[in-house]
């Protein structure tokens, strides 16, 4: 279970995402990115050694605002021959420097995706401790393993894709309403909400291909 501690991080993550982001290869904006939190939702590690964080934000930038899914780890040491997936580091009031990274290069945060597709990991509320959010809805897929590991990830103009056996653990990078159907005739996937205007909006964050 992961604890979330109500203390500061500096840089914040904003901060850091402002800098990291226009980067991105599905990234609409301009710079520099001119960001606000939307959203997201937690999966906790099982050993409680890496936090595992699905961030929404929307950038107002450009001509109009884009809201992106950029799924985030915290770890309290450089993870291994990753250094091209490091967001940046921050100083966390209570654990100290943190390495901020992007997760879907980080082993543990895929794996605890594919957990959750499964149905053996619940998403938790986004900046609550041991809170499951029941906004965020998993339809499981029918059968996944882990046996054969997987790959690397591979960045498009709109989503991140990881293989797994022989199937895509697509990590959907730019937000959209309404869902299509193509993006409904999937083995899993996860949806979840995220603020928009004055309303909210929801949508596909992640699926897995049949």
């Amino acid at each position: 279970m992961a604890v979330i501690h109500r203390t500061t991080m500096v840089p914040t993550k904003m901060e850091l995402l402002t800098s990291w982001l226009p980067g991105r290869a599905w990234y609409r904006g301009e710079k520099p990115a001119d960001l606000h939190k939307a959203g997201g939702f937690r999966l906790d590690d099982p050993d409680g050694e890496v936090g595992i964080e699905f961030v929404v934000i929307t950038d107002h930038s450009g001509a109009q605002p884009h809201t992106y899914h950029v799924p985030l780890t915290y770890r309290g040491a450089p993870l291994p021959d990753a250094a091209e997936a490091l967001v940046g580091t921050s100083e966390h009031g209570v654990l100290g420097t943190r390495w901020v990274y992007d997760a879907t290069r980080d082993p543990v945060a895929v794996a605890q995706i594919i957990s959750a597709l499964i149905g053996n990991a619940r998403p938790q509320a986004q900046s609550e401790s041991d809170t499951p959010d029941p906004s965020v809805t998993v339809h499981v897929a029918d059968t996944l393993s882990l046996a054969g590991g997987f790959g690397p990830a591979r960045d498009g103009l709109f989503y991140t894709d990881i293989p797994v056996g022989d199937r895509i653990l697509r990590i959907h990078r730019l937000l959209q309403v309404p869902v299509s159907p193509a993006e409904s005739a999937v083995a899993g996937r996860v949806d979840a909400w995220w603020r928009l205007d004055d309303t909210t909006a929801t949508g596909v964050f992640i699926s897995l291909t049949a």
